[in-house]
């Protein structure tokens, strides 16, 4: 996928939208890795949670690619419905793993 071998790619599993920043920061800490992707979604229910789960994933996606000067693409999905998600995720991881990549390549041109 866009020239990344696919031992370069790892594949983890959290729990919910929330824990995302934990597993980043967890991935980030290894110096590594050029570029991360987060991909989730969050399903809009009944109560104010949703907006909450949706603000403070995302600001731990930003904080965790701030403090380790690391491109993490955003693909974490909001939506109203499970429907809305899947005809969103293919796109999204596709636009997301672009993004990565540009990314990486961006920092390591502006870091030579």
């Amino acid at each position: 996928m866009l020239g990344v071998p696919a031992a370069h790619i790892k594949h983890v599993t959290v729990p919910g939208a929330l824990e995302i920043a934990v597993a980043l920061q967890a991935l980030a800490d290894d110096e590594s890795q050029q570029a991360l992707i987060a991909i989730g979604c969050i399903i809009r229910g009944e109560t104010y949670h949703f907006e909450l789960v949706a603000n403070e994933s995302g600001a731990g996606v930003s904080r965790v690619a701030l403090d380790h000067r690391l491109p993490i693409a955003n693909a974490i999905l909001t939506v109203e419905t499970e429907a809305q998600a899947w005809e969103r995720a293919d796109d999204k991881g596709r636009d997301a793993a672009r993004v990565a990549v540009e990314m990486a390549r961006l920092m390591k041109a502006l870091a030579s």
